[in-house]
């Protein structure tokens, strides 16, 4: 049987937009002679059949509690371990969208390596076109993080990718339905077994869960962003920054402006929930955020913090893109403590918020270096072709549309 007819589901909807998918697209064996890569990642080296990373940062010692600290301080500890088989087959499960229910969305179609691995939009949209409820994070630098979600509810990322698998709203497949496609695909079960060999020797073997989550996980952990003009500057390289730059530096670290107080360097957030009142777009009900799934009525309105790097790739900006460009976002914090509260909400605002009543000149500056927090020299080579034979469908998906003033694609 095809494997698209296996992942379809029951329903005449499913099989319908399947049939339709296959159609349009080449055959499905066209993809025959994949063989998963045998060397680990850019930044990481190969220790003992596992892929580890590897970084100037580790040089340093941490920031253990210690504050904000200097240019040279290491990174928080970070999770990787990974074959260099399981991190490439994590790699085509990313960007195959055979995963979703009806085969139109794919993990890249919300996470677009083209798109700081975020998707351009203020709210992504699923497999039924309709916006879901929050922007997509960037993927970047995802090793180092603890929790997930913008409401931190998830504590690794193979409790996180299950959100999105099995939404209705998004991916909307099912367990049983991605198991059963996945093990219809002879393709597929052949680079399972060169990246588990050792639980596909027995006849019959099966793909498991658990592998689907582990290999993209391995994927995602790979995503490491550490070589920005700021990373060359704090590694000692002065000329790295132009005298705005340094200068957006400085105020960024400032007890005035107190960025770095939660966007603190080298990850560029310090990985708590924070409320800080930034208003949701026009019409959009109030998202009481990280309260609800850690059932902690202060934390309402609060999202985690995010990182900042590669944020210049990843407007529009905020939980929900309420604001289309880095200046609106930076210029909110200089708006005065809880000034965007909606009517009614009495909301715990994080004591890092007040007046640093920034110049216009400043926010410039602020926006010149978070500019230089820019790496993509270890993006990922998107697969050429996928084990399903379907075609890659994030470049299309993640594109359409504009983004106006209110940070909400004009289809949304």
């Amino acid at each position: 049987m095809n494997p698209l007819y296996r992942h379809s589901g029951n329903t005449l909807h499913a099989l319908l937009l399947v049939l339709g998918l296959a159609l349009s697209m080449p055959s499905l064996s066209r993809a025959t002679d994949i063989v998963l890569n045998e060397n680990c990642p850019p930044g990481f080296e190969l220790d003992a059949g596992q892929c580890r990373l590897r970084t100037l940062y580790q040089m340093y010692a941490s920031l253990e509690d210690a504050g904000v600290g200097g240019l040279k301080t290491g990174l928080p500890p970070h999770r990787d371990g990974f074959t260099p088989q399981q991190i490439d087959l994590g790699r085509y499960l990313f960007f195959d969208p055979v995963l979703s229910v009806d085969g139109t969305v794919s993990c890249a179609s919300c996470h677009d390596p083209d798109r700081g691995f975020a998707d351009g939009r203020g709210r992504s949209v699923g497999v039924g076109g309709e916006p879901v409820r929050r922007s997509a994070p960037s993927l970047w630098n995802v090793a180092f993080l603890q929790r997930f979600f913008w409401d931190a509810r998830a504590g690794s990322l193979e409790e996180q990718m299950q959100g999105p698998l099995y939404d209705e709203h998004e991916m909307a497949t099912s367990p049983e339905q991605l198991v059963r496609t996945l093990n219809g695909i002879p393709l597929y079960r052949e680079l399972f077994r060169q990246a588990w060999p050792q639980d596909f020797q027995a006849d019959g073997a099966q793909i498991q869960l658990n592998q689907v989550y582990a290999a993209i996980a391995a994927f995602q952990l790979s995503l490491i962003s550490l070589n920005s003009r700021y990373d060359q500057y704090a590694h000692g390289y002065a000329d790295a920054l132009t005298e705005p730059e340094k200068e957006g530096m400085n105020i960024f670290r400032s007890f005035v402006a107190r960025c770095a107080e939660c966007h603190t360097p080298p990850l560029f957030t310090n990985q708590q929930v924070a409320v800080i009142g930034t208003p949701d777009p026009e019409g959009m009900p109030f998202d009481p955020g990280a309260a609800v799934p850690l059932n902690e009525p202060t934390l309402r309105g609060g999202f985690k913090v995010p990182s900042l790097r590669n944020i210049a790739l990843t407007a529009p900006y905020m939980h929900s893109g309420r604001f289309a460009t880095l200046r609106e976002a930076a210029a909110f914090y200089t708006g005065g403590r809880g000034h965007a509260v909606p009517p009614g909400e009495d909301l715990k605002i994080h004591w890092h918020i007040w007046e640093p009543k920034l110049s216009d000149e400043e926010l410039d500056r602020l926006v010149d270096f978070l500019q230089t927090l820019t790496d993509e020299s270890f993006k990922p080579v998107e697969p050429p072709e996928l084990p399903s034979g379907i075609q890659p469908v994030h470049n299309a998906i993640a594109r359409e549309g504009t983004t106006p003033d209110n940070g909400v694609s004009n289809h949304e």
